[in-house]
């Protein structure tokens, strides 16, 4: 418990830590214009559906309703390569800063998808535990401290949306922060894998069909 504890004092601090930035920073980009990321979105939609919520494969994530900030972070690091997927590069060369703030915005003014876990009752209640309480014995933090009980995140914080999720998705990016093949959570302290490291295969699947269920 006290390492639990500890680990969620230290996620206060990330969350903390951001939001009095917000009122301290340089003059910033124009905030994302909606409208504009729709006319930029046609290309995108090829993988992650008109919609934003049903993407041709499900391995590919959901951007209808993700946290803005969130989206256009993620949007820069794939552009400059610092998160190494070469399809999501390809796809933004040439555009902006500002473009990506446009996108960024448009998916985020979409309503976000309904899941359905698939899981029986025990599976459910075994990932629920981990996802509201953690895993004390292995240190490894409640996920309802960053992302919310519902899974719908901290925008403001920059922590993302993970609820209704594709099962497949979570997993792929679960296990890619265990193995040190993702590390996009660089400017959090490295926390999505200091969390993953402790989670079996099984905890992670467990959990991805949970999250996947979250409204």
């Amino acid at each position: 418990e006290k390492e639990v504890m500890s680990a969620l004092r230290c996620i206060a601090k990330l969350v903390i830590a951001p939001i009095i930035l917000l009122g301290m920073g340089s003059p910033a980009l124009a905030a994302g214009d909606a409208e504009a990321g729709r006319a930029l979105s046609v290309t995108c939609a090829a993988c992650h559906g008109q919609d934003g919520a049903t993407a041709i494969d499900p391995s590919y994530p959901n951007l209808a309703g993700q946290g803005q900030k969130y989206l256009a972070r993620q949007l820069k690091m794939f552009q400059s390569g610092e998160r190494d997927v070469a399809l999501m590069t390809a796809q933004l060369i040439g555009k902006s800063e500002q473009d990506l703030e446009d996108l960024a915005a448009y998916y985020a003014s979409l309503p976000g998808k309904i899941g359905e876990a698939t899981g029986d009752d025990v599976a459910l209640n075994t990932a629920m535990k981990i996802y509201k309480g953690g895993i004390a014995a292995k240190g490894v933090a409640a996920c309802a401290a960053c992302h919310s009980p519902r899974g719908l995140g901290n925008d403001q914080a920059g922590f993302p949306r993970i609820g209704g999720q594709a099962a497949a998705y979570t997993v792929a990016q679960l296990t890619a922060y265990r193995e040190g093949k993702r590390a996009s959570d660089e400017g959090f302290g490295g926390m999505m894998r200091g969390v993953a490291a402790g989670l079996s295969d099984t905890e992670i699947s467990l959990l991805a069909d949970y999250i996947s269920g979250l409204q």
